[in-house]
């Protein structure tokens, strides 16, 4: 509910430049990706603070710092109220303490389950927003989609607070007993750097891919960018027929680190035909590798998460989600900044070159360090 309420906005936002005092596109560019920022800073002090005080009270707290940013974006008819707004709805970030209360309330065996889960509620999310923004906006404006997005907040807490089970009735399922607990490692130990490296990383590949390859593939196909969800929705469903099945592999067998390494193995190949692709143009071979792209990417997306909540030590679950996520939004927040100054000289081409070389270094570590995160 939550980034249903961040995501409806980014379709129509820009629409609305000039009905804010002091709006220009250069300002409403903040306005949309200053959320990014924020959620970056906060992640780390939201996760540490749920290993001290709990993680319902963290997670009903920025809730309802996601719901007063709301209101006053709803409010404002200044630029400036508007990017403040933003910047709450941002601040409310809650992520890295729903994977530390996953971790908690779920047995180990069945997280990668969970986290696929999780994984797939965001991009349902994603998906819905791109959607629903549109319509609502036709009925209620963009000041009511904002009040729609803080209603979504206190439809949240309510769940939170009334459907979500307490740690103390599922004590059981916290402990792995089968586990050594010599073998949970330290902060920033280099198994869990492995983690924070890669999301980081798939991150970087995520954010540079969707600035370069709706450009490249309106260009091949004639589609428009109205058009563009007609190719994204279906590949992302697809790619899950996949991703399903390998996530179930590595709970049943416990072999998360040969899926991590083949998702790998499958994210270079992907942007490979991207690579090719982009210059021969061919739009059968830049849905392949855009589908190729998510089975890794999903993949990594889920499991990524899982293995980090299984190394954290316990009683700091939240710290570690929040360097997690920290590193996520970093890694989103480079794709864009790098995948913008390579595709202002090498286009597209450039652009999934410099994501293959990426993901090929990571992969290469990974690989070399698997025997000691398994």
């Amino acid at each position: 509910m939550r980034m249903i309420g961040l995501f409806m906005i980014l379709p129509v936002l820009a629409l609305y430049t000039h009905e804010f005092d002091g709006g220009t596109t250069y300002l409403i560019g903040i306005a949309l990706g200053i959320y990014g920022l924020t959620q970056a800073i906060f992640q780390i002090p939201f996760g540490a603070a749920s290993d001290r005080w709990g993680r319902k009270p963290l997670i009903v707290l920025g809730l309802i710092i996601f719901a007063v940013g709301s209101i006053i974006a709803a409010e404002s008819t200044s630029i400036f109220g508007l990017i403040l707004g933003r910047a709450m709805q941002g601040a409310g970030t809650i992520s890295a303490v729903i994977l530390a209360m996953v971790g908690d309330l779920v047995r180990e065996s069945q997280r990668p389950k969970s986290m696929a889960i999780v994984g797939v509620s965001i991009g349902s999310a994603f998906t819905l927003s791109l959607m629903i923004g549109p319509l609502l906006d036709r009925w209620v404006g963009i000041s009511g989609l904002f009040w729609f997005a803080a209603a979504l907040a206190a439809i949240g807490i309510g769940l939170v607070l009334t459907a979500v089970p307490n740690k103390e009735t599922v004590q059981i399922n916290t402990i792995d007993r089968s586990v050594n607990p010599d073998k949970r490692v330290k902060l920033l130990d280099h198994q869990l750097i492995i983690f924070f490296s890669g999301t980081l990383v798939l991150h970087m590949m995520m954010t540079a891919l969707f600035l370069a390859f709706p450009i490249l593939f309106t260009e091949v196909s004639g589609f428009t960018r109205t058009d563009m969800w007609k190719v994204f929705v279906p590949v992302v469903l697809a790619s899950f027929l996949v991703m399903a099945p390998l996530i179930r592999y590595s709970s049943r067998t416990n072999r998360s680190r040969y899926v991590v390494v083949w998702a790998g193995v499958v994210l270079v190949v992907a942007q490979s035909i991207l690579y090719f692709s982009s210059s021969g143009e061919s739009m059968v071979l830049l849905i392949v590798g855009l589908w190729l792209f998510f089975v890794g990417f999903n993949t990594l997306e889920a499991l990524f998460p899982s293995t980090t909540v299984s190394l954290a030590p316990e009683t700091m679950r939240g710290t570690v989600m929040g360097i997690f996520n920290a590193c996520t939004f970093v890694g989103a927040f480079l794709g864009g900044v790098f995948g913008g100054l390579i595709y202002t000289r090498y286009e597209s081409t450039g652009v999934f070159l410099f994501s293959g070389i990426v993901i090929l270094i990571w992969l290469a570590i990974a690989t070399i360090s698997r025997r000691s995160w398994a």
